[in-house]
């Protein structure tokens, strides 16, 4: 059965009528919190609960351990659950004999990556009414918008639009990173200081933040030379086609949805001054060349190129580095020509 991230909490005590939970995609902060979720919900109703954390390797090394730490009864007569990272379809014949057993007290909690429509595991947990499939897709800006609002009530602290703005466009769209960063403006504000935007980007540190906000805004703007030198970085190392994307694809809509205003305003300063959230000031120079260059129509027909490649990423994952290559130079040569 089929159930939404965000109806998780709402449903909590529902969903704990099942045993067996499938969370899949490439939100880990997103999956953590969903596993947390659970585990709190299930330890309010038995204290006793023990934990079990398990790879998909060792279930393969080693079946008869598997089944045995899931058959044996524990030490308190209490349930137990367990949770088992990076699975695949290697293993839904174990997960399926689990399941066959009924067991009452035992719960599975299964992390998988992105998982295809074809997918024997994620066939299995979606069509069965026994059973939860949770979808963890990256979060979007009002997801993170979210996230920040909710750990800044949590920290008692006060963040303005530019400084959640700023968070959001460094985060890499991880919630945890947001967690982290949160946690750090909360020590940096225990004398009550009121927190400026520079105050929060002296002690924020979001890993390659730099390479990925430069990346996107080199190529739509059409600087080839600082495109490809840090598109080689990306290349030589290990890179994740899909987020880069829907990074590409956060900021292709908000452009979008900027230029389907610009009519309504005198000028395009007072349009980027009311534009929610708040535009961080070094970005406008930015954005006001990217409006330059592409029209409405270009820009909506590079989201539909966009999803393309990212379906065949997806379908192609051997030749992911090359599609993705030929898809951001394309686009950054477009904005090269139009400028």
């Amino acid at each position: 059965m089929i159930i939404k991230s965000f109806e998780i909490k709402k449903n909590i005590k529902n969903i704990l009528k099942y045993n067996f939970f499938l969370l899949y995609g490439e939100n880990e902060g997103l999956k953590k919190d969903i596993k947390e979720k659970i585990k709190v919900a299930l330890k309010k109703k038995d204290d006793g609960m023990e934990y079990n954390t398990l790879y998909e390797d060792e279930i393969l090394n080693n079946e008869e351990n598997f089944y045995e730490s899931i058959y044996s009864g524990s030490l308190f007569g209490s349930g137990k659950i367990i949770t088992i990272n990076n699975a695949s379809d290697k293993i839904i014949d174990q997960i399926e004999t689990v399941y066959n057993k009924n067991l009452e007290n035992v719960f599975f909690i299964i992390f998988s990556e992105i998982l295809e429509k074809k997918s024997k595991m994620r066939n299995f947990f979606e069509k069965n009414e026994k059973t939860v499939c949770v979808p963890c897709y990256l979060d979007n800006d009002k997801d993170l918008q979210f996230v920040i609002r909710n750990e800044a009530f949590k920290n008692n602290l006060s963040l303005s639009g530019e400084i959640t703005n700023l968070l959001i466009e460094k985060s890499n769209g991880d919630r945890n990173n947001i967690k982290k960063e949160i946690e750090k403006i909360k020590s940096f504000s225990l004398n009550n200081k009121k927190l400026k935007i520079d105050d929060i980007k002296s002690i924020i540190n979001f890993s390659g933040e730099y390479k990925t906000d430069t990346f996107i805004n080199e190529c739509l703007c059409g600087n080839t030379t600082q495109y490809k030198k840090i598109l080689s970085e990306f290349y030589s190392g290990a890179i994740n086609q899909v987020y880069l994307l829907r990074i590409l694809n956060n900021k292709l809509q908000r452009l979008l949805n900027i230029k389907e205003l610009e009519n309504k305003y005198d000028n395009l300063d007072s349009l980027l001054n009311s534009t929610k959230p708040p535009i961080f000031w070094k970005e406008k120079p930015l954005i006001k060349k990217q409006l330059s260059l592409w029209s409405l129509k270009e820009l909506k027909n590079i989201l539909i190129e966009m999803n393309n490649t990212e379906t065949l990423c997806k379908k192609n994952p051997q030749i992911s580095k090359v599609i993705f290559y030929n898809f951001f130079s394309d686009v950054c040569k477009k904005a090269s020509n139009y400028s």
